[in-house]
C-alpha cells in the first residue's frame, strides 16, 4: 500500500520513537532503529512502553512494533516485537 506518512515522535517527558508510518485507512507501525544488535532490548521496551502511552481506543492498536539494527537476525520476540537487520529491507 501507498501513501502513508512517515512521523517522529517525541514526548515532553522525553519518551521517543525513531519512526512512525500511518497509512491512509488508519493503520499504523512503530519502529526504532539501532546500530547495535545488544541494543534491540532497550529498543523493544521503548516501543512497548510507547503503545502504554498511545491512545489506542481513537488510532487503533499498532499493525508492528519493530526494532531495525545493522547486523543481527530477524526474529519475532515473544512479546510481539519484530527485530530486522536492515540488510533485510532490500528491494
Amino acid at each position: 500500500m501507498q501513501g502513508g506518512k512517515v512521523y517522529h515522535y517525541r514526548d515532553s517527558n522525553k519518551r521517543e520513537v525513531d519512526m512512525i508510518i500511518e497509512y491512509p485507512d488508519g493503520r499504523w507501525a512503530a519502529f526504532e532503529v539501532k546500530m547495535g544488535f545488544p541494543v534491540r532490548e532497550e529498543a523493544a521496551l521503548n516501543l512497548l512502553a510507547f503503545t502504554e502511552v498511545v491512545d489506542t481506543k481513537r488510532v487503533g492498536e499498532p499493525s508492528a512494533l519493530t526494532v531495525i539494527t545493522a547486523n543481527g537476525f530477524a526474529h519475532r520476540r515473544k512479546d510481539g516485537v519484530n527485530v530486522i537487520p536492515i540488510g533485510t529491507l532490500s528491494i
